[in-house]
């Protein structure tokens, strides 16, 4: 990518997504930078509802983002910046699914009667501290073990639209499926939680999947040092010295 005129990388986090992903189009590392940083957790958590493995999960998100960063020039703001990398997500997760087990029969999974939009069961709570609650991280590891044993088709839709609050249009458009069908895959998935947990825990949710610990900041680097070796090669001398450091 061309190496456009100098910017002022000290507003980058002022700046929107879009705003981000125009800049990243004109070449700007330090812009891709901060939207690996910014979409870390709802990447890895998209990933992880359908590997169901923390390590493929980042493996997966790893190559999205090379893959996104290769195609940047692409994104038109069709949909949000959010919603194209959660399908190259989503892309890459199915294609590290194929050949490994059957194919899910979805449209048997989804042979019932619509439902009606209810509320969430989970509602999104303050964030506290929960190393200093060992009760809400003992909760919050309940939920993540029901979520993990929910269907893939209707665990994929929780993790968008509860956990990470997409809309059902978001949710519509990063699956490819109608907004009826994500409807109906929610409200099953509630079902299928209510009876598992038989309480509301909803104050634990928000903490499910952590991603933004010092975890996210080697991942963000080795992102980056992957991204320099496709970059032009004055980028790639910035890309590479900030993620070694001084």
């Amino acid at each position: 990518m061309p190496n456009p005129s100098p910017v002022d990388h000290s507003n980058y986090a002022s700046k929107s997504l879009t705003e981000l992903a125009a800049l990243a189009q004109q070449g700007e590392m330090a812009a891709f930078r901060q939207i690996v940083e910014r979409c870390n957790q709802s990447l890895f958590r998209t990933a992880i509802a359908v590997l169901k493995d923390p390590d493929e999960a980042q493996d997966a998100v790893q190559d999205a983002y090379l893959s996104a960063y290769r195609n940047i020039r692409s994104f038109r703001g069709d949909a949000s910046l959010l919603t194209w990398l959660q399908r190259i997500v989503l892309n890459k997760c199915y294609g590290r699914l194929r050949g490994q087990r059957p194919t899910v029969d979805v449209e048997r999974l989804d042979a019932v009667d619509e439902a009606p939009q209810t509320r969430s069961f989970f509602a999104r709570h303050e964030l506290g501290d929960p190393a200093s609650d060992t009760a809400r991280a003992q909760i919050r590891e309940r939920i993540e073990e029901a979520v993990m044993q929910l269907p893939d088709a209707f665990r994929v839709v929780f993790v968008l639209r509860d956990i990470e609050q997409c809309s059902v249009l978001e949710t519509a458009e990063a699956l490819d499926i109608r907004p009826e069908t994500v409807k109906t895959r929610l409200f099953r998935a509630r079902r299928l939680l209510r009876h598992s947990l038989q309480a509301d825990l909803a104050s634990a949710l928000a903490d499910a999947f952590p991603f933004l610990d010092a975890r996210c900041v080697g991942f963000t680097d080795a992102v980056m040092t992957r991204v320099a070796d496709v970059a032009d090669p004055r980028d790639a001398r910035a890309a590479r010295a900030h993620a070694n450091g001084p």
